[in-house]
């Protein structure tokens, strides 16, 4: 089993990158699935404009970016998303991103790290919400971060509620997506 741990931020000097390290650590050290991560920014990918909905494109897009998305997303079993909470919800850009793909994401497993102000768990609510469109299995553990409390030095303090947290969202994705 092949899980991509998709950082949603491409803002420049997001904490994203940290949280997605975090991550990536912690799944690595526990097993049980192949870990990839995945950083939305590295796609650059356009606003989705194409007349073709992304569910009927055939995995054949208009876009060299979001083919390459479409390539990455498609060879994955599942997905933790990494996601910043904006504004009392899920980022713009993380949602275009999904928004762009059509049958990639469809009937696969997903776990959801958010970060924020309050921890992100307005983003990972909206998540779980959005994806059910795609048929996937959203896990019910989840983690918070909050940008006050569970960061120093830009990077994620390694707490026990934390960790352990992750590790329930872990062994849930592993076990929805065997």
């Amino acid at each position: 089993m092949k899980i991509g741990i998709i950082v949603g931020s491409v803002r420049d000097g997001q904490a994203g990158a940290s949280v997605g390290e975090w991550v990536l650590r912690h799944a690595q050290a526990k097993g049980g699935a192949e870990f990839e991560l995945v950083s939305l920014k590295d796609f650059d990918l356009p606003v989705l404009s194409s007349a073709t909905l992304p569910a009927m494109a055939d995995k054949s897009y208009d876009s060299e970016q979001v083919q390459a998305w479409s390539r990455v997303i498609d060879d994955l079993d599942g997905y933790i998303f990494v996601t910043p909470e904006y504004s009392h919800g899920v980022p713009g850009g993380f949602k275009n991103a999904v928004d762009s793909l059509g049958s990639e994401w469809n009937g696969k497993v997903l776990g959801l790290v958010g970060y924020g102000a309050v921890g992100g768990v307005r983003a990972v609510e909206q998540w779980r919400l959005i994806m059910a469109n795609f048929s996937q299995t959203v896990v019910r553990a989840a983690v918070d971060l909050s940008i006050f409390t569970d960061f120093a030095d830009g990077a994620v303090i390694d707490s026990d509620p934390k960790v352990t947290a992750l590790n329930g969202v872990l062994d849930e994705v592993i076990a929805a997506g065997a």
